[in-house]
Formats: C-alpha cells, sequence, structure tokens
C-alpha cells in the first residue's frame, strides 16, 4: 500500500534489494544452482569496488585509496572466481543435458558454455584500474568466461578523473559500446558540496576524451536536490551537459544516506526535489529526448527499432546474470545472491580483504542470497516493468506466469490509479507522469511483507 508521505522512500534499482539477503545454509554450490537454468542469454556483471574519492551522498560497496598491490591481488582473486564459476556453469549445462554440451557456438559465447547477450563494468570506478589492468579485465572476461565483448553491448562506468586517454583508449579498443560518466553538477560550489571535489574544466576535459574516443553512446549522470542548487543553477547543469549532446542523461534525486558523508545532513526538501526534478524532466523532453524511467532519458534512435548495432535478446525480467567480483550480485530464476554487503568504509575494507585471500574452492557456491518463490517472480516483474515508462506488458506476464497481472495485483493497481499513478490503456498498465516522479514510492511500497521484515531487520553496517 502506497502510504508513504514522502516521494523519495528507495532507488529501486533491483528486487529484493541486498538487505533482504541472509546467509545461505548450507551454502548451495552453483552448479546446482545455475542447473536447469537457461544460459542462452545471460548478462555478465564485472564489479570493481575502487574509486579516487568517496562522495557525500555514495552507498556503494567501495573503497578508497587502494594501493596497487591490493588492486593486483583484487583481480588475481577475480580470475580465480571467474574460473571457478564458468567451471560451475559448464557444469550445469552439462547435467541439464546428461553429459552431452552443444558443440556450437553464439555470439557472447565459447561452444557449448553460456551465451553472454550483454554485458557491464561497474563499481566503484573501473576506470580506478590502469591501463594495463583495465586489459588484464577484459582478457579475464573474454578467455575465461567466453564472452567476445566486441560483439555484445558492454557498458562501462568511469568519472572525470579516471577518463584519461590511454584508459579510454583500451576500453574503444575492446568493444565498449556505452560509456557512464557521473558528473552530478558543472557547478564547482554544488560538487564541493555534494563532498565531490572537482572542477568544471576537469569534467569538460573528461567530457571531450570521451567524444573523441568515438563510443556509441555517452551517458551523463547529474542530481538534483544538492545543498544550494536552485532552479537557476539545475538549468544550468542540464544545458551544460545538453551542449555535449549524449545519447543519455540520468537525472538522480539527492539521497540521504546512513552511513555516508551526508548522512548527518538531513532535511526536509522533497518539494524541492520534485519540483527540480519536474523542472529536469520538462526540459530534457522539450529538448527531444524521451523519457524512459523516472531516472533515465534518451535520445530517441531510429536504429534501436530498425537495424541496432547490437542486437541482443536479453531480457532482465527472466534472464540470468552473472556477477563477479566481491560487491556484485547474480539473479538466477530461483535465487538472488553475492557475497557480503556493507556500506561503511571500515566494514567494506574488511570484505575486500578477506574476498582477495580466498581459494578458488571458496568460489563455488553461494554465500548470501534470497530465494524467489512463485509469488516473488511475479513481484519482480511487476515492479521492474512498472517502473519503466513502457509500463507492464500484460501478453508478456501472460505468457510467463500463465495468469493476468490484475488479478494477481489487481488491490495494489487500482491504489495508484486512484492515486493518478497508474493508467491503462487496452489493458496496459503504466505509471502516469505524476506516477513516474513518485516512483521512489511506488516501487518499496509494492515489495512483498516477506521483504519489507528482512529489509527492516537488516542492521546496517
Amino acid at each position: 500500500m502506497v502510504t508513504a508521505t514522502s516521494p523519495y522512500q528507495g532507488y529501486v534499482y533491483a528486487y529484493p534489494h541486498k538487505t533482504a539477503y541472509r546467509p545461505l545454509d548450507p551454502r548451495p554450490p552453483l552448479r546446482r544452482v545455475w542447473e536447469g537454468e537457461p544460459m542462452d542469454s545471460l548478462s555478465l556483471y564485472l564489479h570493481i569496488p575502487f574509486c579516487e574519492m568517496r562522495c557525500g551522498f555514495c552507498n556503494l560497496f567501495t573503497r578508497t585509496g587502494a594501493p596497487d598491490e591490493l588492486v593486483a591481488a583484487y583481480l588475481d582473486a577475480l580470475e580465480r572466481q571467474a574460473g571457478a564459476v564458468r567451471e560451475a556453469l559448464d557444469a550445469a549445462l552439462d547435467g541439464a543435458s546428461g553429459g552431452a554440451p552443444d558443440a556450437s557456438s553464439a555470439a557472447g559465447g565459447a561452444p557449448g558454455g553460456p551465451v553472454f547477450a550483454v554485458a557491464a563494468i561497474g563499481g566503484g570506478t573501473p576506470t580506478y584500474l590502469s591501463a594495463a589492468e583495465l586489459t588484464r579485465l577484459f582478457d579475464l572476461a573474454e578467455r575465461t568466461m567466453g564472452v567476445d565483448l566486441r560483439t555484445v553491448p558492454l557498458s562501462v562506468e568511469t568519472s572525470p578523473a579516471t577518463a584519461t586517454a590511454d584508459r579510454l583508449a583500451v576500453l574503444a579498443e575492446r568493444g565498449t559500446t556505452r560509456i557512464s560518466i557521473g558528473v552530478q553538477s558543472f557547478i564547482d560550489a554544488e560538487a564541493r558540496a555534494a563532498v565531490r571535489p572537482q572542477r568544471r574544466a576537469e569534467v569538460e576535459t573528461a567530457l571531450g576524451r570521451i567524444r573523441e574516443a568515438g563510443f556509441e553512446t555517452l551517458n551523463l549522470d547529474l542530481i538534483y536536490g544538492i545543498d544550494g542548487q536552485d532552479a537557476r543553477s539545475w538549468r544550468h547543469s542540464l544545458d551544460a551537459a545538453l551542449a555535449w549532446k549524449p545519447e543519455e542523461i540520468y537525472l538522480y534525486p539527492l539521497y540521504v544516506r546512513p552511513l555516508t558523508g551526508l548522512g548527518r545532513r538531513a532535511r526536509d526538501w522533497d518539494d524541492h526535489r520534485l519540483g527540480l526534478y519536474r523542472q529536469g524532466r520538462d526540459h530534457l523532453l522539450a529538448a527531444g529526448y524521451e523519457q524512459v524511467s523516472m531516472r533515465m532519458f534518451r535520445l530517441p534512435d531510429p536504429a534501436r527499432t530498425a537495424a541496432p548495432a547490437h542486437t541482443t535478446g536479453y531480457c532482465c525480467q527472466s534472464d540470468g546474470m552473472v556477477g563477479l567480483g566481491c560487491g556484485a550480485r547474480s539473479y538466477t530464476s530461483a535465487l538472488h545472491y553475492s557475497h557480503e554487503y556493507a556500506v561503511g568504509t571500515r566494514q567494506v575494507r574488511a570484505i575486500i580483504d578477506d574476498y582477495v585471500r580466498l581459494a578458488p574452492g571458496d568460489f563455488t557456491a553461494a554465500n548470501v542470497g534470497f530465494r524467489l518463490g512463485d509469488d516473488e517472480r511475479r513481484r519482480r516483474h511487476l515492479i521492474q516493468s512498472l517502473l519503466q515508462a513502457e509500463g507492464l506488458d500484460p501478453a508478456a506476464y501472460r505468457a510467463r506466469f500463465g495468469t493476468e497481472a490484475t488479478a494477481d495485483f489487481g488491490a495494489e493497481l487500482d491504489r495508484l490509479a486512484d492515486r493518478g499513478w497508474l493508467e491503462t490503456d487496452a489493458g496496459w498498465p503504466r505509471l502516469t507522469a505524476e506516477g513516474l516522479a513518485h516512483s521512489d514510492a511506488i516501487g518499496p511500497a509494492l515489495f512483498s511483507g516477506a521483504v519489507r521484515e528482512l529489509m527492516a531487520g537488516y542492521e546496517a553496517r
């Protein structure tokens, strides 16, 4: 039920959230976890938990100032994990096929192995790695996991300070199609207020290098709700971003979170953030962008429906994800799992220190996670669909579950409609413009009681 007064309850980028994960006892072998799962269209995610600085709003699993020897040890551990995971996936495929692996091959996968349709490298800041270390990371993905990164959509995150020419050259040469850079604000004083000390000149230089490298898609992240930011300064950052004609722009509301640099400066500024959101949304729509979700705006691309450079059949609703790295999560239809989760600096460092000491055998089972029954699978499909501007495809839901979403979640959908946040066109539920504005309240309100109870019982650390 949507009863929260604040429109900013939480960003639902995945369901359930990691704070609903618990230690798995006994730890299930990955071979059994993946046995019987479709592996012809997977997503590969590589997590690099290092940054040059910790922004005041950040609650990512990351640490700053990692020495060279720790980065090298992390890549060693990542390679051990990749080898163990690939063996488990191959064994799961062999078990599902009765020991007779298919000798055929497909884009993104090795002969007889799992097929990866999309890939992403996130963090942290992946370009914290040197050019040589990035090369090693790409080699690991291709040689060990068997994915040809030049044939699938590949997204990599960077920052103004680490988007150097040598690093970008590696990304471009190895097939990166999308690069995302967290600018947050083009006004130096606002960047400092968000505890992200950077200068606009540095940002513009980085953007120039990215454009020169020739990536298909440039994404810029901006944040609204920063102390001292008003409609005029927000418009200034929006226009500065638009000057680069990025293919995508993400608009993020500032969250004040526990255990982060801004966590001690919470105040009530919901109306202010909503006003800036609406201003940013309208400005981008007027500039020709289309809204994909509350946060994501992109330039229309005829090639997306005609002949995209990289076609993929991957669907986040139903296809699995293989995550490598101590902050990555993995998805199957029945289990979401990861390593330990933390936000606090001391705990994150301890988890990374433990990760780099793990032996290959330590990576053969799932550690912590959440098992999804049929109701949770339906709820996840509902949430992830509704929070996209296109809404929930009733035919896709029916084909997957054999029931109607309006029957399974009629009461929840009716309450959204009563508030003017949901409309239904020919049986296709989608959020209204104001519903999208309240996505961060709608998403958490649709969580199951079991997930909310687990999240409430999680001790932040």
